[in-house]
């Protein structure tokens, strides 16, 4: 059944009607009778008999006789459960889009090939379901390898994609270079995968970069060889676009993390973009995140695997130096030559040149690249960490936080001429007065996007400012001269690339309480560098301490050195990805009593309590990585346990969360 509950996390046996057994297929959806309500389930799979030796009940109703959950999709949704700590319900709601029942009955293309077939019997009608076979990618005999085109700048590029034409199933961790045109590259590996005759499917943070895959696989394969999946598609269109490729229709499934369950005949890859973009976690139960659940289908599909971007996170190097993935990087030669020219503000030559770098948030330096860029009738990317005018604020007078007197939450300017209001409750404070001083005047705590465009407007009098942010993201510029003022991931590409790329308030990003602070600060200034042209006419400031770990990384452009430097110190300290760790979060009570029950591993450590939002509190539980399969088994049957006696209080249970305090 659908009812996501720990408890009842297994199948169950339903006998079949005879009016029903000719569309009660395995993999469809069916309504059943469950402590005398009518619920949704799925019908895992048919046999003869069954174990159970009380009486059985029947199915109600098959909601449609289209096969919409594939058996390997449903194998894959039981090992995310397991290794989350969730249930294949909460999966499986993740994995198959609602139904849309006009576009289920509209017209095949061809009936004939893409008519499923009943799955082998196997287990019990129930839970889950089984997938039938469909229709798939179909090899040519004889195929010309795809020409590597810009893999070449990769010395082992070539190799890759000629294991996924030979129909090998190879698992690369790729750094880009700056520059290159990410979505040409996926593109060409995906139409090796489908030379080989097997399909794909990559996953991409946004809608931008997936409008680019889409344009680039187009280009490559051809219109109709690739369906796109997103939440954003709205119900129809993304129910149309898992249907085609749950019917064999296309090879290749493309999309935003929705894509990262698509069910495609023969997979052969399984792709990721950017995969240190928090956008890739799911923010609904069991929390899985893209990245594992796209490896997980490699080791179940015998997939080939490729974990791509300018950066690289600290569980990309782990794939690396554990042998389970090898490296595609571009020689050091081939990387100077690629680079734009990249200076700290915060480096002892540069502050005896200019003492008020250390404080001064457009330093010298950066306003001279700036000018010059603009002078060569350049565009000039500048990043501001914080989106709005002044998105906080405090007295002028003493320094105190300027804090909403109703909830607490922090102030914020819309405009220069604008009245505080809080960023929480929405509350409008136009007679602040500090609790500690009582002064009224109020200074910027943190500049905001649209805040930086109006300085900068002001600095450079007569030249186009665009701004590109939450209400409006440009997805490219043209190349004459512009200030383009962003906040990180909404970075435009401008035509021919950028003359200058300034990164403002590095301190926002590298002072956050994050374990991945530096990690998340470096992939956000490698994606905005990556944008500019290479030196000598492109330049690259970032106002930040240049002796600083990540700031080396990317003065170098060497984020293999900054990911291995970042695991080793995550495996001194035990942290994940080194090792596996869980939160448990609710009331205080709660978790203790979750706690309790738990059959944790010998080898488990307990830590905390650390606050958590909204009062509630927050314990970490740490294993080696041998024993993740036990934790979350204890974690998922100490939840059944409080879910079987009623508990009143919910607790939140998330294996590896991206934020850890």
């Amino acid at each position: 059944m659908d009812v996501p509950l720990a408890h009842l996390d297994r199948p169950f046996d339903y006998l079949v009607p005879a009016e029903l057994d000719a569309v009660a297929v395995p993999g469809t959806r069916v309504k059943v009778r469950f402590a005398g309500q009518l619920v949704d389930g799925w019908l895992l799979s048919r046999a003869d008999d069954s174990g159970h030796t009380g009486r059985l009940a029947y199915l109600e109703k098959v909601v449609s006789p289209e096969p919409v959950l594939a058996p390997e999709i449903a194998r894959l949704a039981r090992a995310v459960a397991d290794r989350y700590a969730g249930s294949l319900a909460d999966v499986l709601r993740l994995a198959v889009p609602p139904r849309h029942a006009r576009v289920e009955k509209e017209p095949r293309d061809d009936d004939a090939s893409t008519a499923p077939e009943a799955a082998a019997d196997q287990g019990t009608a129930g839970l889950a379901t089984v997938r039938p076979a469909a229709a798939g990618p179909t090899a040519v005999a004889g195929a010309a390898a795809v020409d590597p085109r810009g893999w070449r700048d990769y010395p082992t590029g070539p190799a890759l994609l000629r294991a996924l034409t030979d129909g090998r199933a190879p698992r690369a961790v790729w750094s880009a270079l700056p520059g290159e045109d990410w979505a040409a590259r996926y593109a060409d590996a995906v139409a090796a995968t489908v030379a080989g005759g097997r399909g794909a499917v990559v996953v991409v943070p946004d809608a931008r970069d997936l409008d680019r895959l889409d344009a680039a696989l187009t280009g490559v394969l051809g219109p109709g060889r690739h369906v796109t999946l997103s939440a954003a598609l709205g119900p129809a269109r993304r129910y149309r676009a898992f249907l085609a490729a749950r019917r064999g229709q296309v090879p290749v499934v493309i999309g935003t993390r929705a894509a990262m369950f698509a069910p495609v005949d023969r997979l052969g890859l399984v792709a990721i973009w950017d995969d240190g973009d928090d956008l890739h976690s799911e923010p609904r139960s069991p929390y899985p995140h893209a990245r594992d659940v796209l490896l997980t289908r490699v080791q179940l599909a015998e997939a080939g695997a490729l974990v791509g971007g300018y950066a690289r996170t600290a569980e990309a190097q782990l794939l690396l130096e554990t042998g389970w993935a090898r490296e595609v990087v571009a020689e050091r030669a081939t990387v100077r030559a690629r680079i734009p020219a990249i200076a700290p503000t915060g480096d002892d030559p540069q502050l005896a040149r200019d003492p008020g770098a250390a404080t001064a948030r457009l330093p010298s330096l950066a306003w001279t690249a700036a000018r010059d860029a603009l002078r060569q009738d350049l565009p000039v990317l500048v990043q501001v960490p914080r989106r709005g005018y002044l998105p906080s604020i405090s007295c002028a007078e003493c320094r105190t936080p300027a804090r909403c007197a109703h909830c607490s939450g922090p102030l914020a300017l819309p405009s220069a001429g604008g009245t505080p209001a809080c960023r929480w409750c929405a509350r409008v404070a136009a007679a602040y007065a500090c609790p500690q001083c009582g002064g009224r005047r109020l200074r910027a705590a943190v500049t905001g996007a649209r805040r930086t465009a109006e300085e900068l407007g002001r600095a450079f009098p007569g030249v186009p400012v665009r701004t590109s942010g939450r209400e409006e993201v440009l997805t490219d510029v043209p190349g004459g001269a512009a200030l383009v003022v962003t906040t990180p991931g909404a970075e435009p590409v401008a035509e021919g690339g950028y003359g200058a790329v300034l990164l403002l308030d590095s301190w926002a990003l590298l002072t956050r309480a994050d374990l991945r602070a530096g990690e998340e600060a470096l992939r956000r200034w490698l994606a905005a560098a990556a944008l500019a042209r290479p030196a000598p006419a492109g330049r690259v400031v970032v106002v930040a301490d240049g002796a600083l770990a990540p700031v080396q990384a990317l003065l170098r452009w060497d984020a293999a050195w900054f990911a291995g430097r970042e695991l080793a110190e995550r495996r001194e300290l035990g942290f994940p990805p080194a090792v596996r760790m869980a939160s448990v979060t609710g009331a205080a009570e709660a978790v203790a009593d979750l706690l309790a029950a738990a059959r944790l591993p010998d080898d488990a450590e307990v830590l905390g309590p650390v606050p958590a939002e909204e009062g509630r509190e927050r314990m970490l539980v740490r294993v080696p990585r041998a024993r993740a399969a036990a934790l979350a088994e204890a974690l998922h049957s100490a939840a059944g346990a409080r879910a079987a006696r009623k508990a009143a209080d919910p607790v939140r249970l998330q294996v590896d969360p991206l934020s850890l305090f």
